[in-house]
């Protein structure tokens, strides 16, 4: 009979413990060092293309890592390459599909007047193992697709590191 009601304590100890590692989740954050490299990279493709850019690094909450403005890009480049970091990182998509989806007339079209988030092209979440990490945000390009394609090619830059 005690071994018995031992056994049951036991185990009752032991639901508890699972259910309470189940109240926390477990994830992965970029190292300042890599946000920084991630945003040398994009900041180096922009310049190469001729493009005179600040680039942002998010992390997976949209919490600002990097910021990065080259000599030339216009005052308002900071914010807005935040605003468009922070949109991938929270709705999960690039800034380009945002775009879309949320011009005038669509139905998500109101998410536009949330403020701190930038609905154009250049907002690029990061992701590692399945899993965003971050985001990164280009704003000072001719365009949002170009904007993009920077941030793309600064994620390929470290993508090794990426992976898990």
């Amino acid at each position: 009979m005690l071994a018995t009601a031992v056994l049951a304590a036991a185990m009752a100890a032991g639901e508890e413990a699972r259910a309470a590692a189940d109240d926390f989740t477990t994830f992965r954050v970029m190292t300042p060092e890599l946000a920084l490299d991630l945003a040398l990279a994009a900041l180096k493709d922009c310049r190469d293309r001729g493009y005179q850019v600040a680039v942002a690094v998010t992390d997976r909450f949209g919490l600002v890592q990097v910021v990065l403005r080259d000599r030339l890009a216009g005052q308002h480049t900071p914010d807005t390459a935040v605003g468009k970091a922070r949109a991938a990182v929270s709705f999960r998509t690039d800034t380009l599909t945002l775009a879309e989806v949320t011009e005038a007339g669509q139905l998500n079209s109101g998410i536009r007047h949330l403020p701190g988030f930038v609905f154009l092209g250049g907002g690029v979440p990061v992701e590692a193992g399945g899993m965003i990490v971050g985001g990164i945000g280009i704003s000072g390009a001719p365009g949002g697709a170009e904007d993009d394609a920077c941030a793309k090619a600064g994620i390929k830059a470290v993508e090794d590191r990426l992976m898990m």
